[in-house]
């Protein structure tokens, strides 16, 4: 267990663990709380009723958040002819083809996110063992192999967040910063619980939404009421 300072101390001091908060609650009280000097990100951490070993119960997919994460995150589009310029006016950071791949084979990184034209994966393909362990591969499922480049960048730029369950059954996320105030976390985060209920696999017995708990940066996680969950997102 790694050894926390005394202001996250004198937090955790103050709140019940165990105890189960309403959204409005649960958010109210990790504002309150906060003590970082800067503006922290508030990440979600949703427990799923399914077992990521089998192929049918995988849960993966992505969600534009209607009020973005608060991070901008810079994107290179794979692509040829008039899709470099339609990246470019779109908002991608950087665009092009061969060229891009011998940086990356040199060890050159700049980027967060990746899209590819579907003609451009067999060049991608060539530095598919330095994306694929990051996470930066191109993946159709996920909506980034496309040839609507233009749209996918806006999207991404616009807050568009992948999510994909762990080992343990576990979907991460970021939904936000601390400074968006109440209302507009709340908003992202009903929008990605809605998304994870909209991708349930038909394969999944039983509770699927088996707990959410809701943390800034520096700060502990509060446990949120699943059913007032599913609730709130059917009222939204």
């Amino acid at each position: 267990m790694p050894k926390r300072g005394k202001k996250y101390q004198n937090t955790v001091g103050t709140l019940d663990r165990t105890k189960v908060y309403e959204l409005d609650d649960a958010i109210e009280t990790l504002l309150k709380n906060r003590y970082a000097k800067f503006d922290e990100s508030i990440d979600v951490a949703v427990n799923l009723g399914v077992d990521p070993r089998h192929a049918d119960q995988m849960v993966r997919s992505t969600v534009v958040l209607p009020n973005g994460t608060g991070k901008s995150e810079r994107v290179l589009v794979f692509a040829k002819g008039d899709k470099i310029q339609e990246a470019l006016d779109a908002g991608a950071d950087h665009a092009g083809g061969d060229e891009y791949v011998a940086k990356i084979q040199e060890g050159w990184l700049e980027f967060e996110r990746t899209i590819a034209t579907p003609d451009m994966m067999g060049v991608v393909g060539k530095i598919g063992r330095i994306l694929g362990p990051r996470g930066l591969m191109p993946n159709a499922k996920l909506g980034t192999v496309t040839f609507d480049v233009g749209r996918v960048v806006k999207e991404i730029k616009a807050g568009k967040v992948d999510f994909r369950v762990d080992k343990a059954g576990i979907v991460h996320a970021m939904i936000g910063k601390a400074s968006f105030g109440q209302a507009k976390i709340q908003e992202n985060l009903l929008a990605f619980v809605d998304r994870i209920l909209q991708v349930k696999p038909s394969a999944a017995k039983g509770v699927y939404l088996r707990g959410v708990s809701l943390t800034s940066t520096m700060g502990p996680g509060l446990k949120l009421d699943p059913l007032q969950l599913r609730v709130l997102v059917k009222q939204a």
